[in-house]
């Protein structure tokens, strides 16, 4: 089977992963991403129309957001748990259309009949998703649009992604924002579309940044009103005698609850890779056995989690395939996933 993933710097020769992933993706998972991706389409073009006749639900829009983050590079990587959830993900779109057409029956319209993603019902065996997966990725999408277009389209999905888990994080926080879910559902329900203009394509892509930055205001206020405001802290980088826990990712709320359920029972905890800046939040930093951070970027884990005497707890996008020597003490939480771990 073969794959073609770009959406991020690891790709091979800078073009794109088509045996594996760098990351360690295989082409089967990456294909059952491609479905899913396909699939959130369809729910949000039910769920756009239902917003613009003032029908919404949390939980569609938290379906959607946690799906593109899902997909995003070093998250989930467990072919069967995203075949789950792009099972998940039909029910999901039938959630949708109800709403639509409840708020259609509501607003005495009548119902658009939609069709492409909306349409879309996934197979219920790998084997099958599989299949479709092949029919939607990327090289699908250069055949038929050609490759500026289908780069464009990716470039517009990408950005999405990365909105998304900053969505998320604010999400975990009780920050939410209704104009930004329905930003989401309309730049989804736009790629959705049977043919596309290049320039309608880039204006998107803009639009998209835009909500990059939305979101990231979202997200700083969330931290900033639980955490407090960051300031410039010292951080240990030389280990301290004793039990040890690392934790990598992006989760300041992970962090948290681990802090708490450690206090005072002699267990140290180290931050990794994008962790390092949760030792400047005052809320945080008030724990005194966040003894530091180890390590340098998430891309070094190999080496340093193979040399790391203790448990290791990943939050977010930053896992790569586990090396036997640490698989038995390496752990996931959120989104995160990898086979056997």
């Amino acid at each position: 089977m073969s794959m073609f993933c770009y959406q991020c710097e690891q790709a091979a020769k800078g073009t794109g992963c088509t045996v594996a992933g760098v990351c360690g993706k295989d082409a089967t998972t990456a294909t059952v991403q491609d479905v899913l991706l396909h699939a959130v389409k369809g729910i949000s073009m039910y769920a756009r129309r239902a917003r613009e006749l003032g029908a919404a639900d949390t939980d569609i829009d938290m379906f959607v957001v946690e799906a593109l983050f899902s997909t995003v590079t070093n998250v989930d990587f467990d072919a069967e748990h995203l075949l789950n959830v792009v099972e998940a993900a039909g029910k999901v779109r039938d959630r949708a259309r109800a709403l639509y057409e409840s708020a259609c029956r509501g607003a005495g319209k009548e119902a658009e009949l939609l069709g492409g993603p909306a349409a879309f019902n996934p197979a219920s065996s790998l084997n099958d998703v599989v299949r479709q997966g092949e029919e939607v990725g990327v090289e699908a999408q250069k055949a038929r649009h050609g490759e500026d277009i289908a780069g464009l389209l990716n470039l517009c999905l990408l950005g999405l992604k990365g909105a998304a888990a900053y969505a998320d994080h604010a999400h975990v926080l009780g920050s939410d924002d209704e104009a930004i879910f329905a930003e989401f559902h309309r730049c989804l329900d736009a790629l959705a579309a049977e043919e596309f203009v290049a320039g309608d394509l880039l204006k998107l892509a803009l639009e998209i940044g835009d909500l990059n930055l939305k979101v990231m205001e979202l997200l700083d206020g969330a931290n900033t009103d639980t955490y407090g405001h960051p300031e410039p802290t010292e951080v240990r980088v030389t280990p301290i005698k004793g039990k040890a826990i690392l934790v990598s990712g992006h989760d300041l709320r992970d962090l948290e609850i681990l802090l708490k359920q450690t206090e005072g029972k002699g267990i140290n905890i180290y931050t990794h890779g994008e962790m390092l800046p949760c030792h400047a939040y005052p809320e945080l930093k008030k724990y005194p056995h966040l003894a530091g951070n180890y390590g340098g970027a998430w891309q070094d884990q190999h080496k340093e989690f193979d040399a790391f005497p203790g448990a290791i707890l990943m939050t977010t996008n930053c896992i790569q395939k586990p090396r036997d020597s640490y698989k038995d003490r390496i752990f996931t939480t959120g989104l995160v996933r990898w086979p056997g771990v």
